[in-house]
Parts: structure tokens; C-alpha cells; sequence
């Protein structure tokens, strides 16, 4: 064994055996799994309409109509996913599964929040507001990534449990 490998710390599973079994049977798991795609996809013509925007100066009510239905969509998806947390792990929110991925997550809702109130009070102008959007499509491509790794270490302890029971069999 490598002094590295000793010194290393084994990480808590993300699911213990019932929270993986209250996930596999919340109907929260599939509505998760529909809206992260949805939201990505409406993030990606959005982003394309701000920058487009930005980089022309045309087409700003298109862009402005696209960042408050992405806004709605990152609303819907916290909310059914705060659920989804209740129902999977307890708690509605700061799971010890997903605590930083939360907590980022309520960054990407503030900026998301504040480009909304922009947008209502004209505290900024139009180009202001799509910089404000930016910055909140920033941190959410950063918590989208957070969570897809989340997912990928979610399906390689489910493989190595899976296996485990075949072997144990």
C-alpha cells in the first residue's frame, strides 16, 4: 500500500441503502431527471440570446423573455429537488449528500433572484441586467457541474454495490 492510499480517508457512501431506496422509488427522481435537461437546454438558447445581445444590441426583449423562463425553470427545479431532498434524505434542504452543492445552489438562485428584481425595477439598464444574467449563468454551470459529478459517483457506488451483492450471492 502507498503512502498516499494510507493516509486517504474513506468518504462516506453518498446513500445509505434505504435513502437509495427511497430515491429509486421517488416519483421526485424522474421530475428531477426531466427538468436538469430541460433547464440546460433552455440555459443554452438563452445564453446564445444574451450574448447575442450583448455582442449586437439587437434582440434584447428575446433575451430578457429567455433569462425569466430559465429564472422560472431554476425555481421549479429547486423546489421539486428541495422536495426530492425531504423525501430521499429528510430534509428539505443542506442534505450531508448535497451540502455544498445547496449551498452553491443558493448563490445561483441570488444572482438568478437579483437579475429578476433588475429587471423590475430597472435598478440597472437592459445591458447591465444581461451582465447580471451572466454572472448568474455562470454559477449555474458550475452547480450543474457539481451535481453531474454528484451523479457519476451516485452510478460507480451503485455498479461497485451492485457487484458486491452479485459476489455475496
Amino acid at each position: 500500500m502507498s503512502l498516499r492510499q494510507s493516509k486517504q480517508i474513506p468518504r462516506p457512501p453518498l446513500y445509505t441503502p434505504e435513502e437509495r431506496r427511497r430515491r429509486d422509488e421517488s416519483p421526485w427522481t424522474l421530475v428531477q431527471g426531466i427538468l436538469a435537461p430541460v433547464q440546460f437546454v433552455v440555459f443554452l438558447v438563452s445564453l446564445y440570446l444574451v450574448l447575442r445581445y450583448l455582442s449586437t444590441g439587437e434582440g434584447a426583449l428575446a433575451a430578457t423573455v429567455s433569462i425569466v423562463i430559465k429564472t422560472l425553470i431554476l425555481y421549479t427545479i429547486m423546489i421539486t429537488g428541495a422536495i426530492w431532498e425531504k423525501v430521499v434524505f429528510g430534509r428539505y434542504l443542506f442534505a450531508r449528500a448535497f451540502f455544498w452543492e445547496d449551498v452553491f445552489s443558493m448563490l445561483v438562485l441570488a444572482l438568478h433572484t437579483a437579475y429578476l428584481v433588475a429587471l423590475a425595477t430597472h435598478w440597472v439598464d437592459v445591458t447591465g441586467q444581461m451582465w447580471i444574467a451572466l454572472a448568474a449563468y455562470a454559477t449555474y454551470v458550475i452547480n450543474a457541474g457539481q451535481f453531474l459529478i454528484k451523479l457519476r459517483a451516485a452510478r460507480l457506488e451503485g455498479n461497485r454495490a451492485t457487484k458486491l451483492a452479485e459476489v455475496t450471492e
